[in-house]
């Protein structure tokens, strides 16, 4: 999506309905959500004080699927977000969630283009692995055991002596996190 593109505006109204003012009808959450899931942004601002609510009903969007068992969300992440809230980390959190989500994003873009072209991804399991050394960082290391994805190790290949290097690096950066979190616990 183009960063020049506005994000489609919708307006609250005093009774609380949502107002599409590109299609000029009312919406749901539901509707909302599913803009978003087709890539659109969204912004929700209220009618009559002009404040963005845009964060209020993302959460509220998150809490419904929630509640209807579609847990996405991990009730140690829950917990660990929680008590960012209330310590030193929450300066750190916003810009570490928004960097593992842009890394899975990116990741998931790779292997879906990937298999379009019948192609092996290159560096996909160093990605997988950085991915999980963010969430067990992320975690306090609670989500050592779990398997997020990894594919069964290819036969080696001619890769960059950086890949490697690269890869140790991420690491290390990664154990450094680690340190500093469970500093703040």
């Amino acid at each position: 999506m183009a960063d020049d593109i506005k994000p489609l505006l919708i307006k609250r109204y005093a009774s609380r309905r949502l107002y599409n003012t590109e299609t000029s009808d009312y919406v749901t959450l539901d509707d909302i959500a599913g803009f978003i899931r087709s890539g659109r942004e969204v912004q929700i601002v209220d009618l009559k004080s002009g404040d963005d609510l845009t964060r209020q009903y993302l959460l509220q969007i998150i809490a419904e699927h929630e509640s209807r068992g579609e847990n996405v969300l991990p009730v140690n992440v829950l917990n660990d977000l929680v008590r960012a809230y209330t310590t030193q980390a929450s300066s750190m959190v916003p810009q570490f969630l928004q960097t593992s989500f842009d890394m899975l994003r990116d990741s998931q873009e790779k292997v879906m283009e990937s298999m379009g072209g019948g192609m092996k991804v290159p560096g996909l399991e160093a990605m997988q692995a950085q991915q999980e050394a963010f969430l067990k960082a992320m975690t306090g290391g609670m989500a050592s055991g779990v398997n997020w994805g990894s594919t069964t190790p290819e036969a080696p290949s001619a890769q960059k002596p950086s890949d490697g290097e690269e890869l140790d690096d991420i690491k290390k950066q990664l154990a450094e996190l680690q340190d500093k979190l469970s500093k703040l616990k």
